[in-house]
């Protein structure tokens, strides 16, 4: 969630300050931008996963500061609710077994942390959103005791001016309210980073505003909420609803969310970080001391604080990210698109299909962004969160007389998307055997036609034929969904339905 900020109150003068402060931050990252002042190419590539923790029952445990406190790791954090973690793995370079390299990583840091979480009689669940979780699971008084998440909450409910509204028509229709952010803290996501220069930055960002559809379509993880079946990826619209600080009337008059695809294509960083000042008011107006123009003038490297800060109040699914590493600055394109889970293979296999697609769709001679409207890679986005691996999109056609038409998912995926994404993974230098074992799962998912949604849409149903009510059913589907989570075959392998009672006597 950023930087950590400590709780307090602002008056009346500290949005003005903090504009200021803004305003000086994107001209030193202009300055920056124009000395080329960033590091160079190196590869780099990070992970970050958002957990659930939850009891043998398969319902949430409130007890991450229990779990940390056992855990005692800095790869682990709070995340905003008190049922949430988050596990970042250190950058890695791109290129030869690194798929392989960060699978075990995962596999040691998470099989840890359960252990210990079992020491509080809870466990991992790796998912994008807890099929178990109630409304009165997501609530104020579970936030994190962290001073950010409570500031965060304040400002945004201020902010609003009224209770947000709940309003996802899937499957079926859910409609309800909250009064705190609370409701955001079911999306558990993972987030892939990729370090760029910034003559690379727009065309790497372009491309994964393309990619996004395709990753939602074979990653859909996400398809309940407070016992509703809703869209196969859920996430998206509930973070939009659940951060929205505009009442109906801003949404009437077309006021952006602070949670949004974006609207266009973009030429530079820099178009990111000025639309983020120029649409969005600050939520967190806190002050550096730092001058960061006195800083350039004197040599130095800015931190960019205010900056930095706010860019962390705009939730857009593929965030633009400036940071410092020993001593040099930095650009990342940081997406966001993709849930937790199911397992490990499947989190690196869909990594590993991000970062060859992403690598190849940005190096093509003539890009698809520029035969694809922007309209129409939302509307793709959009699409693939509603029906998952089923979804249809809008896509340039070949031949002379271009133009865009009709596509399943998964035909574009497996026809012209997979083969793109393994000649990237060429191209970064990732051995054949690590591109073949984890594009392989992708191709499985496809040929299948089965992602994390669809196995636990298909296993809740197969529950209730079976008799359990609906509270019942989603519990034992998120128990099942745990163990075979932690036995660690990916999902398309996994057998739908709950295991047969085993005979007594």
């Amino acid at each position: 969630m950023g930087e950590k900020v400590v709780a307090g109150q602002f008056d009346l003068s500290d949005r003005q300050r903090y504009r200021e402060k803004l305003q000086k931050c994107l001209t030193g990252l202009e300055r920056l931008l124009d000395e080329k002042g960033f590091d160079r190419a190196k590869n780099l590539m990070g992970v970050e996963i958002e957990l659930n923790l939850a009891g043998r029952d398969g319902m949430p445990k409130m007890l991450n500061g229990q779990v940390l406190e056992r855990i005692a790791s800095r790869d682990f954090q709070t995340e905003l609710a008190m049922f949430n973690l988050e596990v970042n793995i250190a950058p890695h370079r791109l290129g030869g077994r690194v798929f392989d390299r960060l699978a075990e990583e995962l596999r040691i840091s998470l099989a840890y942390a359960d252990r210990k979480a079992g020491e509080v009689d809870a466990g991992i669940v790796m998912i994008g959103i807890l099929p178990t979780l109630d409304r009165d699971d997501l609530v104020s008084s579970n936030l994190s005791e962290v001073d950010r998440y409570t500031l965060l909450n304040d400002q945004i409910v201020a902010a609003r001016g009224e209770d947000f509204q709940l309003d996802i028509d899937g499957v079926e229709h859910l409609r309800c309210t909250s009064r705190s952010i609370a409701p955001e803290a079911a999306c558990t996501s993972v987030q892939l980073h990729l370090q760029v220069t910034p003559a690379r930055f727009a065309d790497v960002w372009n491309a994964a505003q393309v990619a996004s559809a395709a990753q939602i379509a074979v990653g859909a993880n996400s398809p309940f909420l407070f016992g509703r079946e809703l869209w196969r990826e859920s996430r998206p619209p509930l973070f939009l609803q659940a951060t929205d600080t505009r009442p109906p009337e801003l949404q009437a008059q077309g006021v952006r969310p602070r949670t949004w695809f974006g609207e266009r294509w973009i030429s530079s960083a820099h178009d990111l970080f000025e639309e983020n000042l120029r649409y969005f008011p600050a939520l967190l107006p806190i002050c550096h001391e730092e001058d960061p123009l006195e800083v350039l003038d004197a040599g130095g490297v800015p931190k960019l604080a205010e900056l930095v800060l706010h860019n962390g109040t705009v939730y857009r699914w593929n965030r633009p990210v400036y940071d410092i590493a020993d001593g040099v600055p930095h650009l990342r394109v940081e997406n966001r698109v993709l849930p937790a889970g199911p397992t490990i293979t499947d989190v690196i296999a869909n990594a590993a299909f991000y970062y060859g697609l992403v690598r190849a769709l940005a190096e093509e001679s003539r890009p698809v962004w520029t035969r694809l409207p922007f309209e129409a890679a939302e509307a793709n986005f959009d699409a693939a969160c509603r029906d998952g691996i089923d979804a249809r999109f809008v896509w340039p056609r070949r031949g002379r007389y271009g133009g865009t038409g009709e596509v399943d998912a998964v035909t574009l995926v497996r026809d012209e998307l997979l083969p793109l994404a393994a000649a990237g993974l060429d191209a970064w230098g990732v051995e054949a055997a690590d591109r073949d074992l984890y594009l392989g799962v992708i191709e499985e998912r496809c040929r299948r036609r089965v992602n994390g949604a669809a196995w636990q849409a298909a296993t809740f149903h197969r529950a209730l034929e079976q008799g359990l009510g609906r509270g019942d059913a989603l519990a034992a589907t998120t128990r099942r969904y745990a163990e075979l989570m932690h036995v660690g075959e990916p999902v398309h392998t996994w057998p739908v339905g709950l295991p047969e009672p085993v005979p007594l006597g």
